[in-house]
């Protein structure tokens, strides 16, 4: 019975991959001049990050929790797929501001600036280091399970694993669309070995295996009552904490956006991942944590192990086979996200002769530098996977903090008027940047190898972004292009009318504005966003500053009643139209905004809301 299913279910596999393979256009495409990854070709790269966790994850959630890893990795897998919805609302951001690729980098930058963004890098490359590392070192040790003369010599081991770095370094200096292609070949043998194992874990399932997922679901509510909500809030912490390195790569989809025309492809490839690794993962801890497993003793071959249980040694010989290309494909995951990385820093500040490419248009220097780095992390660990694992999970952690921060921060400000097509809860958002934050905390305290890791190279990169930064950020070609106070001034000093008006405007809200001498159109922006196109002849751009739009505006408008006193003016704000949700800010803005007729007596203020198309919402301010 067992094997005329499994022959029925590879047949449909063989079938299903066959359809597949003779569709066109289904990993990549050319348009306007461009080579472009499909949603299948970003989505397959990146899940064979995420998919690689299986064959360690498991292990080292049931070292620190026991049994109870069964319920947790399910509920972390529900955690991952409302945070990668929005992941795919910065992706949609990102795009309408121009900032395609680089992910929480990009991001960070856009909301918090350039400091902030530096901590994003140093917690992502933590990230992608220790993805490479621990990816490389446990393939070799899955290949080298039925090999105990290999795994008995820890300087093979660590040969081996550096030899893998590199040969991971070389695929991608050869370019990418030969990576999608030997990617998408893993990711066949890779569906088809782990479908036939969840087959046929899930038709040896026992009685045995059954009571012990009961007892694992008893231990997890057990685990989540404490004394007090506080406690019982720490426990579900610690627990998650120890889970969410299951589905590590989950950021590399944004961070490798760069692949793929628009953000819509985004959205396709997170809901694949979820439709597999995001069930596969589940299922295989399940089907492993619930068998007769001498866990201690096979911790580094767990899913191996359990694969000759079910069907043999020639399974499980293929599962170590399977289980050491998918790692490779992580390590190669990570040199591809890792080079998107450092291109869009290296590209924002100028250091073109880091991303020069070769005759494949591979980014050849950032991949052997990367490969320095990774082979260095493995000599220092001596390629312990209990080491690396330990260190892991706390750069993955602090990006998803910084990222729903960041987001938190956006929505703040911007509202959902910016972007229509998508959008996400903001409470949501918030909770679940409550969760991830209090995960953190954890691993801080808890991981102190991981916390050095990321506090000295964070430490590293902030300080020498700084230093860069201010010699060559980007914002000062966009603050070169504005207007100054004094320009505004010596325009409405021509006005022949002694009354003049002030519309505060917000950038970007429309395409032109009404040309009246006594009428200036003010619109404060962030260097960071970019300088919004000019609307008209007395439509003036000013940049704004840390102090931020309030204090800016103050300074402008002290400016104006000190060159124009014998004027009599106006100054008009707009009525805020988003709901009070998403535009909280506005009312902090106009909380700030009572404070001015105290301190301009002789200035009118107007907030309004007028349908004439000569205002419309031109005076709407944003805080």
């Amino acid at each position: 019975m067992k094997v005329m299913i499994l022959l029925a279910l590879n047949l449909f596999l063989v079938g299903l991959f066959v359809y597949l393979l003779r569709m066109r256009g289904l990993l990549t495409y050319y348009r306007s001049g461009r080579l472009w990854l499909t949603w299948m070709g970003i989505g397959i790269i990146t899940l064979m990050d995420e998919f690689t966790s299986i064959f360690y994850v498991p292990a080292e959630s049931y070292r620190f929790i026991g049994s109870s890893a069964i319920i947790f990795i399910a509920l972390t897998s529900l955690l991952i797929r409302l945070l990668s919805t929005r992941f795919v609302e910065i992706a949609e951001i990102l795009e309408h501001h121009g900032l395609i690729g680089g992910g929480v980098y990009s991001f960070s930058y856009l909301v918090l600036g350039p400091v902030v963004s530096f901590v994003a890098v140093s917690s992502i490359m933590v990230d992608y280091i220790l993805t490479a590392c621990i990816s490389a070192v446990s393939a070799v040790l899955n290949a080298s399970s039925f090999f105990p003369a290999i795994s008995d010599s820890p300087l093979l081991v660590q040969s081996l694993v550096l030899a893998a770095i590199w040969f991971v370094a070389g695929l991608n200096i050869l370019g990418i669309r030969e990576n999608v292609r030997f990617t998408f070949a893993i990711f066949i043998f890779a569906a088809v070995v782990i479908l036939n194992l969840i087959v046929s874990g899930l038709m040896d399932l026992d009685h045995a295996s059954v009571e012990q997922i009961k007892e694992s679901g008893r231990q997890a509510v057990a685990s989540t009552q404490g004394g007090s909500w506080i406690e019982t809030y720490g426990n579900f912490i610690k627990n998650i904490a120890f889970c969410i390195l299951a589905y590590s790569g989950i950021e590399s989809v944004i961070q490798t956006a760069g692949f793929v025309e628009n953000w819509r492809a985004i959205k396709k490839a997170y809901l694949f991942l979820a439709l597999t690794v995001g069930v596969v993962t589940p299922l295989v801890a399940v089907l492993t944590l619930s068998a007769p497993i001498d866990f201690p003793e096979h911790e580094g071959d767990l899913i191996t192990y359990f694969a000759t249980l079910l069907n043999g040694v020639w399974f499980g010989v293929t599962v170590a086979v399977l289980a050491s290309f998918t790692l490779l494909m992580a390590v190669n995951t990570a040199f591809v996200a890792s080079s998107e990385l450092i291109e869009r820093v290296a590209h924002r500040y100028g250091f073109q002769w880091i991303i020069a490419t070769n005759r494949s248009n591979s980014l050849y220097r950032i991949h052997i530098l990367d490969a320095i780095l990774f082979s260095a992390i493995v000599l220092i660990t001596s390629g312990s996977q209990k080491i690396l694992a330990d260190m892991y999970a706390i750069g993955i952690v602090a990006s998803f903090c910084i990222n729903m921060g960041s987001l938190i921060i956006y929505r703040y400000f911007m509202g959902t008027k910016e972007v229509i097509p998508y959008s996400t809860s903001r409470l949501g958002t918030l909770a679940l940047f409550v969760v991830l934050t209090s995960c953190f905390v954890f691993l801080a305290w808890d991981k102190p190898h991981g916390t050095a890791l990321w506090g000295l190279l964070t430490c590293i990169v902030l300080t020498s972004g700084i230093i860069v930064s201010k010699k060559r950020r980007p914002e000062k070609a966009e603050v070169a292009q504005a207007e100054s106070e004094m320009e505004v001034i010596l325009y409405l000093a021509e006005a022949a009318s002694r009354d003049l008006n002030i519309f505060f405007s917000r950038p970007r809200e429309d395409s032109a504005v009404p040309d009246r001498r006594n009428d200036v159109y003010v619109s404060f922006f962030s260097p960071r966003q970019g300088i919004p196109a000019r609307a008209g002849v007395n439509h003036f751009r000013l940049p704004f500053g840390k102090a931020g739009i309030y204090h800016r505006m103050v300074a402008f408008l002290k400016v104006i009643e000190y060159e124009l006193s014998d004027r009599v003016i106006t100054v008009h704000f707009g009525w805020p139209m988003s709901s009070w949700l998403d535009r909280i800010s506005i009312g902090v803005m106009v909380f700030k905004m009572m404070k001015l007729p105290t301190l301009f007596p002789k200035f009118n203020f107007d907030i309004g809301y007028k349908p004439a198309l000569e205002i419309g919402r031109k005076g709407e301010v944003h805080g």
